[in-house]
């Protein structure tokens, strides 16, 4: 299966520690759509934009998060076969590695 479409499973390294959450990646007729599921919540991902190489596909995105803090999440990763690795940024924190793979179609 190539790009992001499917289901992922992302770990972001924070100085609080490790973060899980599943991602979910679709097609639309206007591009990649996304949510993502953690702490029992479902998040719609903004702003998704992608860009194809020869060899892989580099994905941005924002994301909204409520609970337990409020955060304005930048996303900025590279997909390759299964794997993604990139960071993230809230705000004027420093930035996040985050690393995934692919866990279904």
């Amino acid at each position: 299966m190539a790009g992001i479409t499917g289901t992922w499973h992302l770990r972001m390294k924070t100085p609080i520690g490790t973060i899980d959450a599943d991602y979910r990646f679709t097609e639309t007729d206007d591009g990649v759509a996304g949510t993502a599921v953690g702490a029992g919540k479902e998040t719609t991902l903004e702003n998704v934009i992608r860009t194809t190489t020869a060899d892989s596909e580099r994905l941005t995105w924002r994301q909204r998060i409520t609970k337990s803090i409020r955060l304005n999440l930048e996303y900025d990763v590279t997909v390759t076969g299964d794997t993604l690795a990139g960071h993230s940024r809230a705000g004027r924190l420093p930035r996040t590695s985050v690393t995934g793979e692919r866990t279904g179609a």
